[in-house]
Order: C-alpha cells, then structure tokens, then sequence
C-alpha cells in the first residue's frame, strides 16, 4: 500500500459502490474502494456474510465505514430495495455465478436495460465457461502452481489479489464514466484464479523456484536458523552480498556455491537476532529476524 506520509489522494471520492459480495474478495475490494474515497454500501442476505459468522474480527476490519444493510434479494420487497439503491448507484459489486446472477435478475443485460448508467464489476472463479465451477482460494492457487507441498498458503492469495483486481476495474469503470463515452455502463469480469495466476508468474518465470535466484539457489536470499530464531536474509545484489561474506568471514563469493549457502548458514546459526540486528544496520544489509 502507498504511504501514509504520501499526500492523501482518492480518486473514488464521489464514486458510490454498492456490493452484494460475500466472504472475502468482494468485502476486501470494497474496502479498498473504501480507502479509495468511494461511498460504500453493501446489502446482505436476512442470514448475514459468513464471515461474520466465523471470524468476527475480520469481518469488523473488512466493513468499517460500510453502510450494511439486509435485503432478501429472492422477494419483491429485497428487490425494490436493492434497484432504489442502484439508482443511486455508479458501480455495483457482485460475486455470483452467472447463473444465480440471472435467478436474481442482476445478469448485465437485464441491468443495462434498467440501469443504463450503472457499472458492474463482476468477482468469479474462473473466466468462461468455467465460470459455473465451484472453488476457493485453495483451489485456485494449487492450479496456479502456489501449492508445493501438503502445508496450507500462508496467506488467501487468489482472493485479496482478486480484490485487488476488483478495485482496480471499479477505477476502470470510474474512468470510463468520465470519459465522452461513459454515459453507458460497463461490465467488468475478474476471475480470481486469473489473480492466481498474477501471483504465480514469478514462479512461471523461473524465479522463485528452487533453482531460481530468489527460490532458494542464490545463498543470500533465504531463510536461515540463527542462535535464537530464524533470520530472512535478502542480500540479492553483489554489494550486498559482499557486505554478508565479509559479515561471516567467507571468502567465497559465488553466492549459488553449496559451499557459500553452508559456511554462511554455519555463521548465522552461532549469531543472536540482537547480533544480526546490529550486523544489519552497521553494514547496510538488508535482512529481518524472526523468532521461531
């Protein structure tokens, strides 16, 4: 994210975003568009987001300054509920399957027709006709190549980076309204296992597999045990390499040597994160320590 001591810009300030989105994407872009200046609001089923069902906290993070409202979208009542707030509405947010897209009457031809104006950015699975199959993050991370072993993802990639890409295609859907052609909305797919996919392409380059130099192969970009933790050693240019042989006293300096990696391994195991901290800031290395 920019900084914080960056001036303030908001390029959504007067965009108002209306989402029907649950579980993560959608509540993520939204807060996104949120930080973005966008007036948000959101309309939930009578049963309310799951989220909030199982994880409380994050559902409180993902909807501050939210406008949450329920609305049964399946009874003439939730529907006139929701088309009075698209009026009033430049870009709506879903995450359904096209198929219960049409069931609600929210496909794009049925919006366009009613709701010229309006945008729709519409969060799916996979693109075409895939667009009907079920799946989660898990899954479309593990296609994209992100899943090596039996351990979970650190974190939900294909779905904040699909969130991402959400609020990027509202700022495109912005631009088009302000552009001599927008008096037409328009509608906008990103798929989350396309987010994926993003994700992955430095893995799909070669750089971040194990032969790669940012994948394990390259001695000073990697995770190490130090006396009292770990320490994430990224010392990829050949100044700061140097810096780190020096540091460990190796002569070497052909950072992808077996005999590099191990004499600088057998150094950081005999150093406290304290030492390395300090090591750190006197030589100008970049590296962070971590406790196990």
């Amino acid at each position: 994210m920019p900084s914080s001591a960056a001036p303030s810009f908001q390029p959504l300030t007067g965009v108002r975003v209306l989402s029907l989105a649950l579980n993560l994407p959608g509540p993520a872009a939204l807060l996104r568009c949120r930080q973005l200046g966008a007036d948000c609001m959101k309309l939930e089923p009578p049963g309310g987001d799951p989220m909030a069902h199982y994880n409380k906290a994050a559902y409180a993070a993902l909807h501050q300054g939210v406008a949450v409202h329920a609305a049964d979208l399946k009874t003439e009542a939730g529907q006139a509920q929701l088309h009075a707030e698209l009026e009033k509405t430049d870009v709506l947010l879903t995450s359904f399957r096209p198929s219960a897209l049409g069931k609600l009457k929210l496909d794009w031809a049925t919006l366009q027709a009613r709701h010229p104006s309006l945008s729709q950015v519409a969060i799916i699975g996979a693109p075409g006709a895939r667009a009907e199959e079920p799946g989660h993050d898990l899954t479309y991370v593990a296609e994209s190549g992100l899943v090596t072993g039996t351990e979970l993802p650190p974190t939900l990639y294909a779905d904040m980076g699909g969130a991402l890409f959400a609020a990027e295609a509202v700022l495109q859907a912005t631009l088009h309204a302000r552009s001599a052609a927008g008096a037409q909305g328009v509608f906008l797919e990103v798929a989350l296992n396309a987010s994926a996919d993003w994700l992955a392409l430095p893995r799909t380059w070669g750089l971040t597999r194990p032969e790669g130099a940012v994948g394990g192969a390259h001695a000073g970009y990697r995770v190490y045990p130090c006396a009292d933790g770990r320490v994430a050693v990224a010392a990829l240019e050949p100044h700061f390499a140097d810096r780190l042989c020096e540091a460990a006293g190796v002569a070497s300096r052909d950072m992808f040597a077996a005999s590099t990696r191990e004499s600088i391994a057998a150094w950081l195991l005999t150093r406290s994160r304290a030492e390395l901290d300090a090591m750190a800031r006197e030589r100008d290395v970049p590296l962070l320590t971590l406790a196990d």
